[in-house]
């Protein structure tokens, strides 16, 4: 009998048993850390870049004289949100009844804050009202030298981070860089998933954090290790899978870590004791099913070019020339302008996926599940 706990995890982190490779990923983090160096780490969203992070801080959790704290900034609108929930990190990680955490609560008394707890997921909440901007540029460095002053290295993975191209402080860029520039306890890892963004922010001559980090960047996991790692965690679970089931799967699901889990855990659910191919081929009908509520609406907030657009990407599975004669004139693209406006606004709205390598540039549906569904529906 199959266990109950379904092992292929959709979000979060449990363990290093369920986490597939990364290997090489590790080691280069873990280099950057012991030898002074800030990592800017970019992937396309839902590509593991979050549970990376979290795989790397219970690496680390090992070594006592390295302390982590992970802080994803994608909610935040200004520099405001961005102490608020620097600060609300540091309360979780640093729990009151330790040393430093009774050291930190001390710094904050002195902010005169209002600090509450979630009724449902019990983390910290924390307001501070402030008369002026100095006062948060003070509070900023006040956080910062707080943990640098600490006796543990602190590692700080600032997740999506080219949400402070969008804060309506100015400075806000030149601040943090003169801010960090101080600091020598404290390695940082800058991740963000708006890969265009994030490389002008480092390797901009012209912007304050130019060529302070070393580049780390995500690919899919190689089909090899994927298959072995989901064959042997449904053979640990007492579940038989066909090698022409694990095929499909990493080709249905792009090999995109998200939906590739989300395909293992939607067959692991519905399998009795072994998986064929029809297992995953039902497995398949139920995730687009159950995202159809999703899909309907992307078509109402979408105008019917730009629908069109993603229905012609979604039946070529991946177009490398979005302005050629052919392309256009099969879909009724419009023009080569058109179908530059109409990509530009789609990659925008993060429907529609850019991936640049050495030698060519590839365009595909962002959402790996709606490709497929108009793949399927159109």
């Amino acid at each position: 009998m199959k266990a109950k706990n379904n092992p292929f995890l959709i979000k979060g982190y449990v363990s290093p048993k369920l986490f597939c490779d990364r290997k090489i990923e590790l080691q280069k983090l873990y280099g950057n850390v012991t030898n002074g160096i800030d990592t800017t780490l970019i992937s396309p969203r839902r590509l593991g870049k979050t549970g990376l992070i979290l795989y790397f801080f219970d690496f680390l959790s090992k070594q006592k004289e390295i302390q982590t704290i992970y802080l994803d900034i994608y909610s935040a609108r200004s520099l405001n949100d961005f102490i608020k929930l620097l600060a609300e990190a540091i309360l979780l990680k640093f729990s009151l009844k330790t040393s430093i955490g009774k050291q930190f609560l001390e710094f904050l008394k002195g902010l005169r804050p209002l600090i509450s707890y979630d009724p449902i997921s019990g983390e910290p909440q924390v307001q501070i009202v402030y008369q002026s901007v100095q006062e948060k540029e003070y509070t900023l460095r006040g956080l910062l030298q707080f943990l640098d002053k600490q006796q543990s290295l602190i590692v700080l993975a600032i997740d999506e981070f080219q949400q402070i191209t969008d804060f309506p402080e100015k400075n806000i860029e030149a601040l943090l860089r003169t801010f960090i520039q101080q600091l020598k306890n404290i390695r940082f890892i800058f991740c963000g998933s708006k890969k265009a963004m994030m490389v002008d922010l480092f390797s901009n001559a012209k912007r304050p954090f130019f060529a302070s980090t070393q580049y780390l960047s995500l690919d899919k996991i190689e089909s090899s290790v994927y298959t072995n790692f989901i064959k042997n965690l449904f053979i640990k679970n007492d579940v038989k899978i066909e090698d022409e089931a694990i095929d499909f799967i990493l080709f249905w699901s792009k090999r995109h870590t998200f939906f590739t889990q989300s395909l293992c855990n939607m067959t692991y659910s519905i399998a009795d004791e072994s998986v064929n191919l029809d297992v995953v081929k039902k497995a398949c009908l139920e995730l687009l099913k159950q995202s159809e509520t999703v899909f309907f609406q992307y078509r109402q907030l979408l105008t019917p070019a730009q629908w069109n657009f993603l229905i012609a990407v979604a039946k070529q599975g991946e177009v490398k020339q979005l302005t050629a004669k052919r392309f256009i004139t099969q879909y009724n693209i419009g023009t080569p302008a058109d179908a530059k406006r109409i990509s530009k606004s789609l990659i925008e709205k993060e429907l529609l996926l850019e991936t640049t390598y050495q030698t060519e540039t590839v365009y595909q549906v962002y959402d790996v599940f709606l490709s497929r569904w108009l793949e399927r529906e159109y």
